[in-house]
């Protein structure tokens, strides 16, 4: 169902073309779904803040999975934690992010999303250089360290208050595409930082400020680690700039608390977040978890975390663009439920390659189980947040049928705000995902810990069939 609007006229159109939507303001009149303010006015200013947010998410997540990447290295350089110790470092992160992202779900609206995009940019930098500074002296303490990862896990937070907002810029043919590419083009941050952190570390590419190197014992070589955290430093300033001074607020985004706690009543809020959790909670799990896996599994037959660990992201993160687009076109339902069932296949693959009972497993077919498992996690990932807005659009639309425009134009105010808490909270439950799963790993066996996952997948296949995916179901999306 659709908003009645005004028939675009060729005055109508000139007028939106004359308001200049200029970067930096506070926007009162928006109305994508308005074919006339879209083309004239609407569509430009919505990519000129998607194409800033997209960046910035991406350094968000840079902060967030630093950790994945920095382990891996830090008992070859004199640190000598234990395997259980490594693993909990890179899970801590996931404890902050997932809380934040409760916060920043709601704060976002209230203080508007460019202020916040900004300072939530910004603050980054702080953890950045006390990481850089901690791995400079491999007698840092392990709480010292335990606390600068829960530190770096409030760059996950960023994801919530991001894809809540560009959420409300595009009309409802265009939200899965947008928040695909937002959403997908930020995870990207998990492989650019596991990609370039290892190469940056290798020479005094920051000269001398950055400080002196340490010896790499396992490769008798001189490293300097501390550079995979000052790298960031000046792009993050630049972000929050850039975000301060070319995106805008929304006044339709804005909404206290109060307005958007009705989301804890709604049904579908929960059963979301539990599909979402299967998604990306595997997607940021596995990419937490993936490098030392290698490590722990593999590298003894010469394969290597940092050659491998970030493409697995890397196809994830792409694919969740492919699972917007495509439920744009199919359905998000269908292709959640394919997520699920592709993610299941895929572990059954990697369980059986891992190395057991003294036989040195398949790499190969870990490996390529695991980069099914990401890409079909990806689909997921871009097809949920497709089904939320559909599905409260929807349903308040219905409720206010026949009621007049009036009443259909609060329902869609109504639905966007909803959609928009709705995306956002099931965005920071889902990212316990990044502390349960490595763990999961520290405490259990790797495969019981995946036989787990394929239990919960089958849960989550139900749940999807029953209430989006069958004929009749409640809520078709």
């Amino acid at each position: 169902m659709s908003i009645p609007s005004p028939t675009p006229t060729p005055d109508t159109v000139r007028s939106h073309r004359r308001e200049t939507y200029r970067p930096g303001a506070t926007i009162g009149d928006w109305r994508p779904e308005d074919d006339g303010f879209w083309e004239a006015t609407g569509h430009r200013v919505a990519q000129r803040n998607l194409w800033v947010s997209i960046p910035a998410l991406m350094l968000g997540f840079v902060v967030w999975q630093v950790w994945s990447v920095t382990v891996v290295k830090l008992n070859d350089v004199g640190f000598g934690f234990t395997q259980s110790q490594l693993f909990w470092l890179t899970a801590i992160p996931g404890i902050t992010g997932g809380t934040f992202r409760i916060l920043y779900t709601f704060i976002g609206p209230i203080f508007g999303e460019r202020k916040f995009t900004a300072f939530s940019t910004i603050i980054l930098v702080m953890p950045m250089l006390w990481l850089g500074f901690a791995l400079q002296d491999n007698g840092t303490p392990y709480w010292e360290l335990a606390l600068i990862a829960a530190v770096c896990g409030i760059g996950g937070a960023n994801f919530a208050s991001s894809m809540a907002n560009i959420g409300f810029f595009f009309p409802k043919r265009e939200k899965g595409s947008a928040n695909g590419l937002n959403g997908g083009l930020g995870n990207l941050g998990v492989s650019v930082v596991q990609l370039v952190a290892p190469l940056v570390v290798t020479a005094a590419v920051l000269g001398a400020p950055a400080g002196g190197p340490q010896h790499d014992a396992k490769e008798d070589t001189d490293i300097w680690l501390q550079n995979g955290a000052f790298l960031w430093v000046p792009l993050l300033v630049v972000m929050a700039l850039l975000a301060w001074f070319l995106m805008n607020d929304l006044k339709v985004a804005a909404a206290p608390f109060s307005q958007q706690k009705i989301i804890f009543k709604r049904k579908h809020n929960w059963l979301m977040t539990w599909l979402y959790v299967g998604t990306f909670g595997s997607f940021i799990g596995f990419a937490a978890g993936l490098p030392l896996l290698i490590k722990n599994n593999f590298e003894a037959q010469g394969y290597q975390a940092t050659t491998y660990a970030w493409i697995g992201p890397f196809v994830g993160a792409l694919m969740r663009w492919a699972g917007g687009w495509l439920s744009d076109r199919f359905g998000g339902a269908r292709v959640t439920m394919l997520s699920f069932v592709g993610m299941a296949a895929s572990l059954v693959v990697v369980i059986f390659a891992l190395p057991h009972d003294g036989d040195q497993g398949s790499f190969w077919a870990f490996f390529l189980g695991f980069l099914a498992a990401f890409a079909f996690s990806g689909l997921g990932n871009g097809s949920t947040f497709r089904q939320i807005p559909v599905i409260f659009r929807d349903q308040h639309m219905r409720e206010a049928e026949g009621k007049g425009p009036e009443a259909q134009a609060a329902a869609l105010k109504q639905s966007e705000m909803e959609a928009g808490a709705v995306t956002g909270f099931s965005s920071a439950i889902a990212a316990y995902g990044f502390f349960f799963i490595p763990a999961m790993f520290a405490a259990m066996a790797v495969t019981s810990a995946l036989w787990l996952f394929i239990g919960f997948y089958a849960t989550c296949l139900a749940v999807c069939w029953w209430f989006y995916a069958r004929r009749g179901a409640e809520a078709p999306s």
